[in-house]
C-alpha cells in the first residue's frame, strides 16, 4: 500500500524524528549560551544552565576580617563583620573551620578556635568572633560555608564585554572589524557571481561547458590547498596585511559555489521570458538587471546565508591574510580564542562572547530562510 499514490510512506514518521532530533541538537546548545550569558561565574560554576530557574548551592571559602581590626567590648576582644558582599541574598546551610568537616556546625551555632576564640556564624554571613586574649596574627579566621544562593541574573557579562574599555574582553572593536570584513567578502562574490553564472545560463560561446565543469571541480578543492600560495601572492602585491586581502580570500574561495548556485537556479528560468525581453530589443546587461536578477533573489538570498556565516565564523582565513600584531583588525573569533587563551576560567564572559557571537548569523538566518530552500531546490524539478 506505501507504494499508491495518495498514502502516506513509512519513513514519515523516522523523517519527522530525525528533524526534531536536529532541531534540539542545534536549539539546546544556543539557549544555553543564552541563558549563562546572564548567570554569574558562580552559579556557572555551581550549576548547569538548565538549573538556572532553581536555587544553587556551593561550597565556598571566606575568612574573617584581620585582627587589626578587633575591638574591645567588656573586657572581650571582638571581630565581626559579614561573610557575603553587601547586597548577596545567599543563605548559609552550613560550615566549619576545618576542611576535613566543612558541615560541623549549623547557623547560629558556635566553634572554639585554635586560638582559643569563640566564632559564631549566621545564615545571612554575619559572624563574630569573641576571645578573652587578644587576637594575633596577620590573616582572619578561615571559614568553609555551605551557602544557597537563589536565581541570579545580571547584565554585568555584557557591560564588561562590549562596553567596558579598561577591560581586555571589551569586543566591540572586534564586533565592528567583523562586519567590516563580512560585508564586503559577502556582497563581492554575489555580484562576481551573478555576472558569471548569466553567462554560463544564457550566453552561447565557445569553451562554456569547460568552464562549468572547471566550477564544479573547484567545489571539492580544500581550502587549505591554496592558503600559502595566496598569501605569497598578497604580499608580493602589497594586499597581505589589511582588509582588502581577506576580502579577495573569502570572494576566491566562496566564488565557485556562489557560480553553481547562481547557474542552476538561472537555467531553471522561463527560456520564454527572455527570448521575447531579446525580441523587444533588451541587451544582455538589461535582461540581467531588470529580469535575471529580481527572478534569481531566492538563490541570492540563500548563497548569501552560506557566505555570510561561513566569512562570520571563519578564524583561519582571518588568521591568515588579516596579519595584525596591534590588535586594530581583530575578529571576533579571534578574540574569543584570545579570551579561551587568558581567560579560561571566566565562564560567563566565554558564553557571553559566543552567544554575541552567533547573535547577527541567527538573524539573518532567519530574516533571509524563506529564501533558503527555494533558491537551493531551484531546478530540481522542472
Amino acid at each position: 500500500m506505501s507504494s499508491i499514490a495518495g498514502t502516506k510512506s513509512r519513513l514519515t514518521w523516522a523523517v519527522q524524528i530525525s528533524v526534531v532530533v536536529l532541531v534540539a541538537l542545534w536549539v539546546f546548545p544556543t539557549v544555553g549560551l543564552f541563558v549563562s550569558s546572564f548567570r554569574t561565574a558562580d552559579q556557572i560554576t555551581s550549576s548547569g544552565w538548565w538549573a538556572a530557574m532553581a536555587p544553587s548551592e556551593r561550597n565556598d571559602t571566606f575568612r574573617t576580617a584581620a585582627p587589626d581590626t578587633q575591638v574591645q567590648e567588656n573586657g572581650v576582644w571582638v571581630i565581626q563583620g559579614n561573610l557575603f558582599e553587601a547586597g548577596s541574598e545567599a543563605t548559609i546551610s552550613s560550615w566549619g573551620t576545618s576542611s576535613r568537616d566543612i558541615s560541623a556546625y549549623q547557623p547560629g551555632q558556635t566553634a572554639e578556635t585554635r586560638g582559643g576564640g569563640r566564632l559564631t556564624v549566621q545564615a545571612d554571613g554575619a559572624y563574630r568572633m569573641e576571645s578573652d586574649e587578644e587576637f594575633s596574627g596577620r590573616r582572619g579566621q578561615r571559614v568553609f560555608v555551605t551557602a544557597t544562593s537563589p536565581p541570579e541574573f545580571t547584565l554585568e557579562n555584557y557591560n564588561n564585554m562590549l562596553f567596558d574599555p579598561s577591560n581586555r574582553e571589551g569586543m566591540t572593536r572586534a564586533f565592528f572589524n567583523t562586519l567590516t570584513v563580512v560585508i564586503p567578502a559577502t556582497i563581492i562574490p554575489i555580484v562576481i557571481a551573478a555576472f558569471a553564472a548569466y553567462a554560463l545560463a544564457w550566453m552561447e560561446f565557445p569553451g562554456r561547458a569547460l568552464l562549468i565543469a572547471a566550477v564544479v571541480g573547484l567545489l571539492v578543492v580544500p581550502l587549505q590547498l591554496a592558503l600559502i600560495p595566496l598569501l605569497k601572492l598578497h604580499l608580493a602585491v602589497g594586499i597581505g596585511k589589511g582588509y582588502l586581502g581577506v576580502w579577495l580570500a573569502h570572494t576566491a574561495f566562496g566564488m565557485p559555489l556562489a557560480i553553481y548556485l547562481l547557474r542552476n537556479y538561472m537555467v531553471g528560468l522561463p527560456r520564454d521570458i527572455i527570448e521575447n525581453a531579446k525580441v523587444d530589443g533588451a541587451t544582455d546587461f538589461q535582461i540581467f538587471v531588470k529580469i535575471i536578477i529580481p527572478l534569481s533573489f531566492p538563490a541570492l538570498a540563500s548563497f548569501a546565508i552560506f557566505q555570510f556565516l561561513w566569512t562570520w565564523n571563519d578564524l583561519l582565513v582571518a588568521m591568515v591574510f588579516l596579519i595584525d600584531a596591534t590588535g586594530e583588525t581583530t575578529v571576533m573569533t579571534k578574540q574569543i580564542v584570545e579570551l579561551l587563551g587568558t581567560r579560561g576560567g571566566n565562564w560567563e564572559i566565554l558564553a557571553t562572547a559566543a552567544f554575541v557571537s552567533i547573535l547577527v548569523p541567527l538573524i539573518v538566518f532567519f530574516a533571509l530562510q524563506r529564501y533558503l530552500v527555494r533558491g537551493l531546490l531551484a531546478g530540481s524539478v522542472k
